[in-house]
């Protein structure tokens, strides 16, 4: 028993001699880390006197802690997306519009390219761009209304104006759009 005593009392210094270890550390601002509590019961010896006088030790349960955790740091979010078009976005996009409604035919970049044409709009690549793919527009119907424009000049054949359609000279459509607008008007 007194066996018992000894090493309790050894176990106790251990603790109180880390405790104060940990204290003198957080008291040089050296950072320590502290285990936090889970909700499982631990145990522990605890010291009991008997009716004798002798001392005795036992496990007991204490009770459960709730589980600390560090506190979350604040929620940061991305600035929020603008609601709807610049002012410029809205300009070129009212440009383009007027664009179709002409009746040409203008295919996406030919219609960038007028929209940010230093004779034409004047607007940025990036506005044009954004007008363009913003526009509504059906490029394949735009493609008919340029084969159209220009079977009225006359003289071609279906690959030639399938190559002008196609042409970064001219239309500026895709093949397929050209391809498209050839059919649709009977070549």
């Amino acid at each position: 028993m007194l066996g018992c005593l000894a090493a309790l009392v050894i176990i106790g210094g251990i603790a109180s001699a880390s405790g104060k270890a940990k204290q003198a550390d957080n008291a040089s601002g050296v950072a320590t880390t502290t285990p936090t509590r889970t909700a499982t019961p631990s145990r522990a010896p605890t010291r009991h006197a008997t009716s004798t006088g002798t001392v005795s030790t036992r496990a007991t349960t204490d009770p459960a802690a709730p589980a600390t955790t560090a506190p979350a740091a604040p929620a940061t979010s991305a600035p929020a997306a603008p609601a709807g078009p610049t002012v410029s976005q809205q300009q070129a996009l009212d440009s383009a519009q007027s664009y179709l409604a002409l009746g040409s035919g203008f295919s996406r970049q030919g219609l960038i390219d007028q929209l940010d044409n230093p004779y034409g709009g004047k607007f940025s690549v990036a506005d044009a761009t954004w007008a363009a793919d913003h526009a509504g527009a059906d490029w394949d119907a735009q493609a008919v209304l340029a084969a159209k424009s220009y079977m009225q000049l006359g003289g071609f054949s279906r690959q030639s104006l399938i190559d002008q359609l196609d042409s970064p000279y001219g239309g500026k459509f895709t093949l397929a759009q050209a391809t498209y607008a050839a059919n649709q008007v009977g070549l």
